[in-house]
């Protein structure tokens, strides 16, 4: 992975301690709409990761393999891409 580790690192754990901040409202029978809060907040840090993930795909992996001249190869990481943007879409 070609993204900045310390930062995707720094995201997916903040994003962990809301986890479990979020079962422990859960547990302790806390107010819907807060609990709701804190998902939507731990869902906007997943898809900011997610999307530093998928730029440094663009600009790394798919960059090289169009680059190199593979046009087979770049063809199978633009499709790889693709596919995963549509997932995002279809959200």
């Amino acid at each position: 992975m070609q993204a900045d580790q310390a930062q995707i690192t720094r995201l997916l754990k903040t994003a962990r301690g809301q986890l479990d901040g979020i079962l422990k409202m859960v547990e302790e029978d806390r107010y819907c709409i807060d609990i709701s809060n804190q998902l939507m907040a731990t869902q906007s840090i997943l898809s900011r990761t997610n999307a530093e993930v998928l730029k440094a795909h663009m600009n790394c992996c798919v960059r090289q393999a169009v680059e190199a001249g593979d046009a087979r190869e770049a063809e199978a990481k633009l499709e790889e891409l693709s596919a995963v943007l549509e997932k995002l879409v279809k959200k």
